[in-house]
């Protein structure tokens, strides 16, 4: 018996081996079909399957972008694949498709077969609304595992063995130790913007999730800001990735229109409500960035007492406030939404009409996912920034990375659409907003407070603030310590001749200096203080007129900023990058916008090698933040102390912030391994990934009575089918009786709410009718008392005088 039953194993095993040739060749023809006779290019001579290409067409797609283009043939070929490409050019598409071209059908017996991490909770929940959508004519399986949604239903949507999992690091990983779970048969991963993973501190969430992985599998990563050095992702675990980097000269769409606007720090909220009454039309659909959520708040809160309807999104919020708020700016139940750096990456708002930058980024590739928000899939957009004084260098950096000049608006030559204009605001505009929110602010009390927590909040932030290169801060002191702006071209409209006069005494009064000093007003020539002055003056004369002379020629010449261009020469760092990858595909644009060419100079051998490339700035500036040499050589560093030095640091006492004590207490910093458990792969993580929740949860929904029964059908024929048909079954058997408990639970309390009115029971506080009708049932009992001591006073009476 046992030998027939292991041949028919093996014939069963031979069916289903040849049943899968039979399928890979038709699917293989019907490729092979597709290509033939189609326009290149084109989503037809990919050789799509019939149920995602008709997704795709269903989606609105007709001609795949550039980086879809160039990025699909090769993730179906089955190679590691390292991606960039600006916001807004469908990274997205590029990874699904190819996921759902692999996966083709659902398979219970293998799950999860396909990985997606993304950094926040918003960018997870627009990937997975996306694949929905592409794979709405296959019968794949797709869930999400998120932060701050419950732990049961995650555990559930696990066990109805999906195909594709979108989750978010921190959420997964705990979702992995409580179900003791290993990704065995995970085929296709993807990091979606893949440097922000990294940056954000996932560093042990990912090692631990990798461990779980098999080695064979396809990894993707996927960013408009990726560094070409791609050393920092090597514990990815990528074997021979091919880079792609596309739009390396132009980082940002050509329909985006810039402005930057110069304005003081305090009078930011001024201008804000000045672009959004005067200069945005209503209808138009605006996201703020702002550096804390302390101004996201008290930002909020100003623009409604303005009149202007508003909602936010920052970390701290909670996640379902986060999604009911974002979905009400998508179906423009409101025009401006404000916000931190957490929607900065990947969320797509299709109708998005303007982006105000109301604190400057502080990194290049910052601004570049910020503004990346507008100006998607060929629409137009607009990019405002207020631009404080001690941001400017942030700016000269800003540019540096995109390889343009500065275009300082120093009269009303500049044409309104040049685009990239720095220049003032009417001082009016500031004026006729500043009063009215002076008024606001004023008149509450609240207001004021949330004023103080964001000044304080400001402080702090520019504590962490990443510093500007010393490059740039010399350039400002340099050339804009001198230079006069005008109004910008966008305020021509709104401002009269009488806003440029004031302009332009305010510039004139704010350069004045008197020729004498106070040492040398109403003193006489023989005076010690006067002689003084006079030599001081003599010895620095030269300076002096040099300064002058500088000051002249910038007013006579006025022209814009000439900033050093950061143009990317590819070719000069190619070699490092074959050092890593197999392949390397870049984009050559046929110009170079901003950019005059140069006479060819003659060749002059130079007794030194240059320490920076081409494109230093550029590298610069999409690099990781926290991560790379400069991490690892801070940990490496060696301090020297003497032995009373050493004491000091032995004895001191080093306390954190305890949340559930709310105070300070001692940190035990002797054993890193406190509060922690190692897992399987050796790796040691927070003991908090690690409690009874799903314990308690299978026990409420049976699924270890299903699980042993699943066990003892295995011999048969349809023990699979059938196992998958007992653990939805327990699922319906768990959630029946977690339906009679709670419905026991509200008959209980029921019950006790009838026997509380009856009298049972009384409240702490009683309401007035509850009083008077008390004190007017113990007015009824003392009558009657007083009246039954009268009657029992006369019958004593009556007793006392039968007896005399």
């Amino acid at each position: 018996m046992e030998v027939d039953g292991g041949g028919m194993d093996v014939g069963r095993a031979s069916m289903e081996s040849t049943e899968e040739q039979d399928a890979s060749q038709w699917r293989s023809l019907i490729q092979e079909q597709n290509r033939k006779h189609k326009k290149s290019g084109g989503f037809q001579a990919m050789g799509l399957s019939p149920s995602v290409f008709r997704g795709v067409m269903k989606k609105g797609y007709k001609v795949p972008t550039p980086i879809q283009r160039k990025s699909i043939p090769v993730i179906m070929e089955g190679k590691d694949v390292v991606a960039m490409a600006r916001t807004g050019s469908g990274k997205t598409a590029a990874f699904l498709i190819p996921l759902l071209e692999k996966l083709k059908i659902h398979s219970p017996e293998k799950s999860p077969r396909a990985l997606v991490l993304s950094p926040t909770r918003e960018l997870a929940l627009q990937t997975f609304r996306f694949t929905r959508e592409l794979a709405r004519y296959t019968n794949l399986n797709t869930t999400i595992v998120l932060g701050g949604d419950r732990m049961e239903d995650q555990f559930q949507a696990m066990h109805m063995k999906p195909d594709i999992v979108i989750a978010t690091p921190g959420r997964l990983l705990h979702v992995l130790v409580e179900m003791n779970l290993q990704l065995n048969f995970i085929e296709y991963c993807v990091f979606d913007e893949a440097d922000r993973l990294f940056e954000m501190g996932f560093g042990e969430q990912l090692k631990e999730i990798i461990n779980r992985m098999p080695a064979a599998r396809q990894t993707l990563m996927f960013s408009a800001t990726l560094p070409k050095s791609m050393v920092d992702f090597a514990k990815a675990g990528l074997s021979e990735p091919t880079l792609l980097r596309l739009d390396v000269d132009t980082k940002l769409s050509e329909n985006l229109q810039m402005s930057f606007l110069a304005c003081r720090e305090i009078d930011k909220p001024a201008v804000l409500c000045n672009l959004l009454h005067k200069i945005l039309k209503p209808y138009e659909l605006t996201v703020v960035f702002a550096a804390t959520k302390h101004h996201v708040e008290y930002l909020k809160d100003l623009l409604i007492q303005a009149g202007i309807s508003c909602t936010c999104i920052y970390s701290s919020l909670d996640p379902s406030a986060r999604k009911i708020n974002l979905e009400k700016f998508r179906r423009q139940r409101c025009q401006v939404m404000i916000v931190t750096d957490i929607a900065a990456r990947g969320v797509d708002i299709p109708d998005l009409d303007n982006v105000i930058n109301y604190h400057f980024p502080p990194k290049a590739k910052l601004f570049v996912h910020r503004v990346g928000r507008v100006a998607r899939a060929g629409r137009c957009g607009h990019a405002y920034s207020l631009v404080a004084g001690d941001e400017l260098p942030y700016l000269i950096d800003l540019h540096l990375f995109l390889g343009r000049p500065v275009v300082a608006a120093t009269d009303f030559s500049i044409d309104a659409k040049t685009n990239g204009v720095y220049g003032a605001v009417p001082q009016s505009a500031i004026d006729e907003e500043e009063d009215m929110l002076r008024s606001q602010v004023m008149l509450s009390d609240e207001m004021q407070s949330m004023r103080k927590v964001c000044d304080n909040g400001y402080i702090k932030y520019l504590q962490t603030r990443p510093a500007a290169a010393h490059e740039s801060v010399s350039r400002v002191k340099k050339e804009f310590r001198y230079l006069k702006l005008a109004l910008h071209p966008i305020f021509r409209d709104h401002s009269s001749d009488t806003d440029v006069e004031r302009k332009r005494i305010l510039d004139s009064l704010r350069g004045y200096k008197a020729h004498s000093t106070i040492f040398e007003l109403g003193g006489n020539n023989k005076s010690d203080a006067f002689q003084a002055m006079k030599a001081k003056r003599k010895l620095h004369e030269q300076t002096i007129e040099k300064t002058k002379r500088y000051q002249i020629a910038q007013e006579a010449d006025k022209p814009t900023v000439p900033l050093p261009s950061s143009s990317v020469d590819m070719d000069e760092d190619t070699e490092d990058a074959e050092g890593i990858f197999s392949t390397v595909v870049e984009s050559r644009p046929s110009y170079k916008p901003f950019i005059k060419k140069k006479k060819k100079e003659k060749f002059v051998p130079q007794p030194y090698v240059p320490y920076a490339p081409a494109n230093f700035h550029s590298e610069k500036g999409l690099e990781l933040e926290h991560v790379g040499f400069q991490r690892e050589a801070q940990g490496s560093m060696i301090e020297l102390h003497t032995d009373e030095a050493d004491e000091m640091l032995k004895n001191k006492r080093q306390t954190k912030w305890d949340r559930k004590k709310k105070k300070y207490v001692q940190a035990d910093t002797n054993d890193p391994k406190k509060k922690k458990i190692r897992t399987e792969s050796g790796a040691w993580i927070a003991a908090t990934y690690k409690s009874d929740l799903y314990e308690q949860w299978k026990k409420a929904h049976q699924i270890d009575h299903f699980e042993n029964k699943k066990q003892d059908s295995d011999d048969e024929p349809a023990g699979a089918a059938r196992s998958l048909h007992d653990v939805n079954k327990g699922l319906a058997a768990g959630r029946l009786k977690y339906q009679k408990s709670q419905n026991l639970e509200r008959q209980t309390a029921q019950y006790k709410r009838r026997k509380f009115k009856a009298g049972a029971g009384q409240p702490e506080l009683l309401s007035k009718d509850q009083i008077a009708r008390a004190r007017g049932k113990k007015a009824v009992l003392m009558a009657r008392q007083k009246s039954r001591q009268k009657i029992n006073s006369k019958k004593r009476d009556e007793k006392k005088g039968a007896r005399r």
